[in-house]
């Protein structure tokens, strides 16, 4: 609560940030500011170079799942941006969360071929995501679930390759955050 990193640099990284709880709040050297809450994803394309600083200004802890992807392609103007994904909108399928694949207009645009999902599950639900020959790594932000038959409890990752399809059950209420990479 209350505390943060202060300004520091970062190239040529794609950088996303989905908030499991509290709120997180962002600067930037290109004058962008804003707080992200719970459940919402910011996504900073840092291409040829930008200073943030990131912090907690809540009364609460926060705790985030930090993705890092590297870009397809070096420099690049830097870019930030953030998107509410509410958890309902998420129940029982997997919604692009940032994503530099065509066809996916409402998530955080990213520069690589690679795609953030966010769901939630109740207790029992089953749903699946097509991998093809990509390599995938799962979490669960919240809750528990079974991964291909394999347990996975809150916190817990799951690196995913040679799986044509990620079948996920939520063996308790569950958020979980999938990332689909080439």
């Amino acid at each position: 609560p209350n505390s943060g990193f202060p300004p520091h640099p970062h190239a040529d990284m794609e950088i996303v940030t989905y908030v499991r709880d509290g709120a997180i709040t962002h600067q930037d050297s290109l004058g962008n500011t804003g707080r992200t809450g719970a459940g919402d994803v910011q996504v900073m394309s840092a291409g040829s170079g930008i200073r943030h600083a990131e912090y907690n200004l809540e009364p609460e802890t926060t705790r985030i799942f930090q993705i890092w992807i590297a870009p397809g392609a070096r420099g690049g103007d830097p870019a930030w941006g953030a998107r509410p994904f509410p958890r309902g909108a998420r129940a029982g399928r997997f919604v692009p969360l940032a994503s530099g694949r065509p066809g996916d207009p409402e998530a955080r645009a990213i520069r690589a071929d690679a795609r953030v999902l966010g769901a939630t599950r109740k207790a029992g639900e089953t749903a699946e995501y097509e991998l093809d020959v990509r390599w995938g790594y799962l979490a669960a932000a919240r809750g528990a679930i079974e991964v291909n038959g394999v347990e996975v409890g809150m916190r817990d990752g799951a690196a995913i390759r040679d799986e044509a399809v990620v079948r996920v059950t939520a063996t308790e209420d569950a958020e979980v955050v999938l990332v689909d990479a080439a």
